[in-house]
């Protein structure tokens, strides 16, 4: 009989084991959901506050170190098969697993799946337990037993196999969870049955093959008997006869000239069904089944030295490509509640911005197979972690065992993944070690070190030898040169943010920008749905708690002081912040990308958030887009034009990451605020494709005579670059003199804005219309006589004159919050 599967979602209940449970909590068992978690089962039980609000995460904090139980009672166990397991797919984190009452086994890997042999135990009323230890008595326990790691936060999470973040970090809460958080099931099956399918696909001359290798696991009666392999894709099939005995086997199948996958933006995304079946020929029986999608293409890492340092550069089909790339971050502090309709309008919206890469950072999870075949679908490529971010993270057993399984096991999980181009050995630790401090702390301990440039290299090459893998980010490629060197691999950029201005990204030309980043607190519906502030201020308790960065607002405002005076409001300076993120990343972006080849991708930290919080995200936690996200739609476009400099000289970089060349003039004046013209010239250009061409200007237009008063403006086909010629809190900006016109039509209202006046970063929150409403587009810079049209959907079907006044009072530019323009009114 084929195997069957019947899921374990229902009739669960979850109970306080162990732990200082605040008083009012009840004994009894509460309704519990699976997948789920401790959290998410108090909430829905009304037990805890929600911690996403103000300061709840506080009042929930015993949770994390509170001791649990799930039960349930299978209901029915099918007839007639030889073998029944218990299979969890995740459990969090440290368990045991009882079946009436037996152990069956234990768990301390939130990274890995479990199956249990229940065969002839399991029965209809058969009471089914998993009894969960909080994290942190393994943790604190294992740290006691090895000794101290220096970790940049104070949780002990690197001494167990879970989630980091969900230990607290710079821009997250501390909620350790606990719980069944992936689906549970009993399978039965009869014979043998496909313990694991790694589909290497590979592409040689044009034509595909994939090798399928299977890894069976047989029953007593299904040792001796001869089975069949067949794997199916395109049309084609080969079939492989299995010897009794054998529990593993590979079967090729080769497919000619396959439509080859593509990132976004370079091709297109096919996909082909890989059926993988194992049958019985004695009887003719499917006795398993395995099906996924697999995309044919090739993946390259140019990591080659030459006359600028060590090469960092994606390579696909053999086309070598400028990776426009995000960080990703779980999407939810409670990894259970995300869905694959979630993980797909998270990643559509990367997409929409021009996004191809997407990095799952080493402090999260490795996310569901949902996560991943939506990048498959979209062309964006994954730049997977292993699971190891900012800390030293013991050697020693247990550890080491689990972080061999977790790693075995992940490779070959989402080994079938056309997206998937890198995996990466651990975030920071390589650079933590040499540079933080932590040799001489650890006097000759253990750290990591034989994880990332031993072990992982190591099982990337015997299963996964179609990608490339590095050891960590940034790493230089050896010791030889310093982790962090710009000259060599990919680089983190955060000095920055921390210590200088946003300016400082152009000092330096890296071979590939892997982290980088500025703050920004969250859209103002997101602020006043999840805190109770009043008034609400940079400094309210609310603001405060959702601020996890070290001296984070102190930062913001020194951030601010480079560029503005001193926000006289809690409105201004909400605006402020969001300007200054999305002009820091777009400094670094456009800077980096006029380097190309030699930079071979900047990957912005981050795109995504895991609850309001301020936070580096272009999407804030409740899924409202900051201005810097509609700034990456620009950045990240096909062809971006922007003013660079060159051996001290302004020169105009015409940036053409499209398929076809692109032949135009820009045409580059020098303006006064009032748009008075002071210098005007025209330039041609012809860029190939994937190229970049950096253009000279004239003197006479190029160099800026009155700081105050003179803008630089280029522009050619439908784009833009406007600088001035020094902070705007120096430039001497113009009443911002709007004119409002109203559209309403079709669910959508049209604000058509005419600026009589130099107008600079102008833009409508649209969130203040309505909690639902979402502007197309972000901060845009208007001279005298221009107009925009700014569309808002999501509101209620009201007229448009119902309207006016709020869109007036959710207009914000530059103008009306520097110096020379305080005491005028806001647009």
């Amino acid at each position: 009989m084929t195997k069957q599967s019947k899921p374990l979602d229902t009739g669960w209940t979850l109970r306080l084991t162990g732990g200082d449970a605040p008083a009012g909590l009840p004994d009894e068992a509460i309704p519990a959901r699976v997948p789920g978690c401790v959290h998410t089962d108090l909430l829905a039980a009304g037990l805890i506050p929600d911690p996403y609000r103000d300061l709840n995460e506080l009042d929930v904090a015993w949770a994390g170190r509170a001791d649990w139980r799930y039960d349930t009672t299978v209901d029915q166990v099918p007839d007639g098969f030889e073998r029944t397991d218990l299979v969890f797919d995740g459990l969090d984190t440290v368990a045991r697993v009882l079946l009436d009452g037996e152990e069956l086994g234990s768990t301390r890997n939130m990274h890995r799946s479990y199956r249990f042999d229940v065969t002839g135990k399991a029965r209809a009323g058969s009471a089914l337990s998993v009894r969960f230890t909080s994290a942190y008595t393994e943790a604190e326990a294992l740290k006691e037993r090895l000794g101290a790691r220096p970790n940049e936060y104070p949780e002990p999470f690197n001494y167990v196999r879970k989630m980091a973040a969900a230990f607290g970090w710079d821009w997250g809460p501390t909620l350790v969870t606990a719980g069944i958080w992936r689906p549970a099931r009993l399978e039965s099956w009869s014979t043998a049955r496909l313990a694991t399918v790694r589909p290497l696909v590979t592409v040689a001359d044009g034509d595909g093959r994939i090798e399928a290798h299977v890894e069976l696991e047989r029953t007593g009666q299904g040792a001796d008997r001869e089975l069949t392999l067949t794997v199916e894709t395109a049309g084609r099939s080969a079939t492989l006869a299995v010897p009794p005995g054998t529990d593993g086997a590979v079967a090729v199948l080769d497919v000619p000239a396959p439509a080859l996958w593509w990132p976004r933006g370079y091709g297109d995304q096919p996909l082909y069904d890989c059926v993988v079946v194992l049958s019985d020929p004695a009887t003719g029986r499917v006795l398993d089944r395995w099906q996924r999608r697999v995309g044919f293409r090739t993946v390259e890492l140019d990591d080659a030295r030459d006359e600028h340092g060590t090469a960092f550069t994606l390579r696909v089909n053999g086309q070598p490509i400028f990776a426009r790339g995000v960080n990703w971050i779980p999407d939810d502090a409670l990894p259970a509640r995300i869905t694959p309709e979630r993980y797909r309008h998270r990643l559509r919206q990367a997409a929409d911005a021009g996004v191809d890469l997407v990095r799952v950072w080493g402090g999260g999870i490795y996310e569901d197979h949902a996560f991943y075949d939506a990048c498959d679908e979209l062309g964006l490529m994954v730049w997977q972690d292993f699971l190891f971010a900012c800390a030293a993270y013991p050697e020693e057993q247990p550890l080491r065992g689990e972080v061999e399984a977790e790693a075995r096991e992940n490779v070959t999980r989402l080994s079938s993944h056309a997206s998937l181009v890198l995996w990466n050995g651990n975030n920071e630790n390589l650079w933590g070690f040499r540079a933080w401090g932590w040799e001489p702390k650890l006097a000759g301990d253990s750290w990591g070190e034989g994880y990332y440039l031993g072990l992982l290299p190591r099982v990337v090459a015997e299963l996964d030898p179609t990608r490339p893998y590095q050891a960590g980010s940034p790493w230089s490629g050896s010791w030889d040169h310093h982790p962090n060197d710009p000259a060599h691999g990919p680089s983190h950029f955060w000095e920055a943010w921390n210590r200088r201005d946003y300016t400082d990204y152009l000092n330096d030309v890296p071979r590939f920008a892997a982290e980088f980043g500025w703050q920004a607190p969250p859209a103002y519906a997101t602020l006043r749905e999840w805190l109770g502030d009043d008034p609400l201020t940079p400094g309210s308790p609310g603001m405060l708690h959702h601020q996890k960065a070290e001296d984070g607002n102190g930062k913001l405002d020194r951030g601010l002081a480079h560029h503005f005076d001193v926000p006289r409001d809690f409105d201004r300076w909400h605006f402020l912040t969001q300007v200054n993120q999305a002009r820091a990343v777009a400094t670094g972006i456009a800077h980096w990308r006029s380097h190309w080849p030699v930079c071979g991708g900047t990957v912005v930290w981050q795109l995504n958030d895991c609850w309001p919080v301020t936070s580096w995200a272009a999407i804030d936690g409740a899924a409202r887009p900051k201005p810097l996200y509609h700034e990456l739609r620009r950045l990240y476009a096909d062809r971006l034009l922007t003013f660079q400099n060159r051996d001290g000289a302004r020169v105009l970089a015409v940036d053409n990451q499209s398929p076809e060349p692109w032949r135009g003039g820009a045409v580059v004046r020098r303006l006064r605020a009032d748009g008075t013209s002071l210098a005007e010239e025209r330039v041609p250009f012809e860029v190939p494709p994937r190229s970049v061409a950096l253009l000279p200007l004239t003197a006479e237009v190029a160099e800026i005579k009155d700081a105050r008063a003179e803008v630089l403006v280029a522009d050619a086909d439908g784009l833009r670059d406007v600088v001035l010629g020094g902070p705007d809190k120096a430039f001497a900006y113009p009443e911002a003199e709007l004119d409002l016109r109203l559209d309403a039509s079709g669910g959508r209202l049209d604000v058509v804005i005419t600026a009589r006046a130099f107008v600079r970063d102008l833009l409508l929150q649209a969130d203040r219309l309505g909690p639902a409403a979402v502007a197309d587009r972000g901060l845009v810079t208007l001279l005298p006589g221009e107009s925009v049209t700014i569309g808002v959907t999501g509101l209620d079907a009201v007229g448009a004159d119902a309207h006016a006044d709020a869109v007036r009072s959710a207009l914000f530019c530059v103008n009306t919050c520097v110096s020379a323009a305080e005491g005028v009114a806001r647009p």
